[in-house]
């Protein structure tokens, strides 16, 4: 995926850290992104057979806490690829 998106010339980050502020304390690993793609959309990858309503909220909850406005949860082992992703919008 990383690959992919490189070749169509975006910016991305895999494994990226995002500090939680909290209360004026910074937790500088308190976020995980499995992919950021130009600063601006949060992608998080799975091969499950079905899709757990916890990754949808935290896709949901990385989204208000990066300020961010769009994530895609994308499932791979699903028999065609469009029915594996979904798209989230705050």
């Amino acid at each position: 995926m990383e690959h992919e998106l490189k070749k169509a010339g975006l910016n991305v980050k895999r494994q990226t850290d995002i500090p939680i502020v909290y209360d004026g304390l910074t937790f500088k690993e308190g976020l995980r992104l499995d992919i950021l793609v130009n600063e601006l959309v949060i992608v998080e990858l799975k091969a499950v057979e079905t899709l757990n309503r916890l990754w949808e909220a935290q896709i949901l909850s990385h989204l208000k806490l990066t300020r961010l406005n769009l994530g895609f949860l994308i499932n791979f082992n699903v028999p065609l690829i469009k029915e594996g992703i979904k798209r989230y919008r705050i």
